[in-house]
């Protein structure tokens, strides 16, 4: 164990090294928060697709049932049934014709 001094002395801190580091803190923040996703959860063409196959696949299905409940009542195979999918696919397709004609800010 020597008496000598070290060859270089510690190196103290810098205010402008922190202030760097402050700098470069806040720059980072400030881009994580401009290129984070501004849309949160599903977003509107999503909803939008899930609205239309809901109305295609609800009306289908609600004709058919209707259409074949009313050939079990009435003893009118197959017309009510055929008569229920036509109704059916009409008011899906009006549904989804009124859903793709509502403006965007509309409440549903």
């Amino acid at each position: 164990m020597s008496d000598e001094k070290p060859a270089q002395e510690p190196i103290v801190e810098d205010a402008r090294i922190d202030a760097l580091e402050a700098r470069l803190k806040a720059a980072k923040e400030r881009e994580e928060e401009r290129t984070e996703p501004k849309v949160k959860g599903a977003d509107a063409n999503y909803r939008s697709g899930n609205r239309v196959l809901a109305d295609l696949i609800g009306g289908i299905l609600g004709g058919f049932v209707i259409g074949w409940a009313v050939d079990a009542l009435f003893d009118t195979t197959p017309w009510g049934l055929l008569v229920g999918l036509f109704l059916g696919i009409g008011v899906a397709f009006r549904n989804i014709i009124v859903a793709a004609n509502k403006a965007s800010g509309d409440p549903e």
